[in-house]
C-alpha cells in the first residue's frame, strides 16, 4: 500500500480508481479528510488531501500526527508520497519546475511535533539525518526519467509557518542558510513519517519565484501562481502514476 498525500494543486489523483472511502478516527484527533483507497496499475494507493475538502485547513492548522497516524496505522501504508506546491529560491529552480528535495530546514514553531510527547513511554529520539528515504526519492527520479520529465534531484527544502508568506529579507536569510525552495508543509509531516519508520519522500511543484526573486522581487503575482502550479502538478500526477504503474 503506497500512500499519496496532496498538498495545494493536488487534491485528487485522477486516475486513482476509487474502491471505497474511510472516516477514520485516531489518538490525535481527526484527519484532514476521508482516506480514499484504489488502484493505479497494479499499485494499492490510500490518498489523502492535506488541506481538507475545499483546501480549508491552513498549513499551521493540518493535523499531521492524526494524517499520518490514519495513513500508516489504520490504511496500512507502507510508504508515504508527499505532493506539494514550492516557492523557488535557487536561481535553477522557477515557476514550473518539479523538485524532489533531499533535505530540510524547519523553521515551523507551535506545531505538534512527534508521537514521543511525554506520558510514561520512554523518550524516542529518532535519527533525522537524512530526512527523505532514498531508496523511494530515487524511485520518484526514475519515474519522472522513464516519463520523460524533468526533475531536480537535490535540495533543501525550508520549511516555514505560514499562511502568510515570506518577506524578503525572510527568503535572503532562508538563502543564506541554503535553502533551495520554500514551503509550509514540510514539517512536521516528515519527521512524522520517520518516528513511525515508514519511507517518506515529497515531490514539488514550483509555483511562483519565492519573495525578492525573479518577477516576485516586489510581490508575489498570485493571477499567474494559479495557472503554473495548475500546469506543475498535472506533470506530479504523471511522475506518481507513472511509479506506480511500473512498481509495485
Amino acid at each position: 500500500m503506497l500512500a499519496v498525500i496532496g498538498g495545494s494543486g493536488l487534491t485528487q489523483l485522477a486516475s486513482l480508481a476509487a474502491v471505497r472511502r474511510e472516516v477514520v478516527r485516531t489518538p490525535y484527533g481527526e484527519p484532514s479528510g476521508t482516506l480514499t483507497f484504489g488502484r493505479i496499475g497494479a499499485q494499492e494507493v490510500v490518498f489523502l488531501a492535506r488541506h481538507g475538502h475545499g483546501h480549508t485547513i491552513p498549513p499551521h492548522r493540518v493535523n499531521y500526527r492524526a494524517n499520518l497516524w490514519a495513513l500508516v496505522k489504520a490504511a496500512g501504508a507502507e510508504g508515504i508520497i508527499s505532493a506539494a506546491s514550492v516557492g523557488g529560491i535557487r536561481a535553477d529552480l522557477g515557476p514550473g519546475a518539479l523538485v524532489v528535495p533531499h533535505q530540510i530546514i524547519d523553521t515551523t514553531w507551535g506545531r505538534p511535533q512527534t508521537f514521543f510527547d511525554g506520558g510514561e513511554a520512554p523518550v524516542v529520539h529518532a535519527d533525522f539525518t537524512e530526512p527523505y528515504d532514498r531508496a523511494l526519492r530515487e524511485r520518484l527520479l526514475c519515474a519522472a526519467e522513464a516519463a520523460g520529465l524533468r526533475v531536480s534531484g537535490s535540495a533543501v527544502y525550508a520549511a516555514t509557518q505560514g499562511p502568510r508568506l515570506e518577506t524578503a529579507a525572510e527568503i535572503e536569510r532562508l538563502a543564506r542558510d541554503g535553502a533551495d525552495i520554500v514551503g509550509m508543509t514540510g514539517m512536521p509531516e516528515a519527521g512524522l513519517a520517520r518516528e513511525l519508520a515508514i519511507p517518506y519522500a515529497a515531490i514539488c511543484a514550483v509555483a511562483n519565484w519565492a519573495a525578492g526573486r525573479g518577477d516576485s522581487a516586489s510581490a508575489i503575482h498570485f493571477d499567474r501562481l494559479e495557472g503554473v502550479l495548475h500546469e506543475a502538478m498535472g506533470r506530479v500526477r504523471r511522475v506518481i502514476e507513472h511509479l506506480c504503474e511500473t512498481e509495485v
